[in-house]
């Protein structure tokens, strides 16, 4: 069998694929203003189902963006996830990237308490005194604490991006997360994770970007 091999340049690879990306969507409609953030999500999993099951509350992108520019930091529940954040880009507007998972006290936490780190790391990040965007690829025992800490009154997120992968509680934490007042961009289903989260802070920073 003969293999055809598109001549693209290095350079040219990314334009390429959101080139193919766009044809293969055809028409299928995007909510206005949210078709970067899909087609990221897209390019990033080679997944065209993020598509149909990531849900955007009202306005969240504008919401997102304006805590961006007002200095929000992000806290993500992976390491693999502040890795792949664009952390350059975040800090011309002020904002720094945190994971509290390899931290000794959060281990000393959740051991004491029989909770997971994801958990704990989500108690930690409550005692900051900033504005917070929560990204949240991989634990729905953060998205659940999160849940139960914005109940109690006890946080205010900026803006939580619920995209957890995986079978068990993953599909009623994201359900949770929906039905709370607070900004939010959620994959539902058992879709998503920590690159997945990632991209989503990644593609809000390009947009401002691209408006600056």
């Amino acid at each position: 069998m003969k293999v055809e091999l598109e001549n693209v340049k290095p350079m040219e690879i990314e334009a390429r694929s959101f080139e193919i990306i766009t044809e293969e969507l055809g028409d299928t409609p995007l909510i206005p203003g949210t078709e970067l953030i899909v087609k990221r999500c897209i390019h990033t999993s080679a997944d065209f189902d993020y598509a149909k099951n990531l849900y955007f509350s009202e306005n969240a992108v504008e919401k997102a963006m304006e805590a961006i520019r007002g200095g929000a930091c992000i806290v993500t529940d992976t390491q693999m996830a502040r890795a792949g954040i664009n952390k350059k880009a975040l800090a011309r507007f002020g904002g720094e990237v945190y994971c509290f998972m390899s931290d000794e006290d959060v281990a000393k936490t959740a051991k004491r308490e029989g909770s997971t780190r994801a958990t704990a790391s989500m108690d930690k990040a409550a005692g900051l005194d900033k504005k917070l965007i929560f990204a949240i690829g991989n634990a729905p025992t953060a998205l659940v604490r999160l849940y139960e800490l914005i109940r109690e009154g006890r946080l205010h997120p900026e803006l939580i991006i619920g995209v957890p992968v995986g079978f068990v509680n993953v599909v009623q934490a994201k359900e949770l997360i929906m039905e709370t007042e607070v900004p939010c961009i959620v994959a539902r289903g058992r879709k998503g994770g920590s690159n997945i989260a990632a991209c989503i802070c990644n593609a809000l920073l390009y947009m401002l970007d691209n408006r600056r």
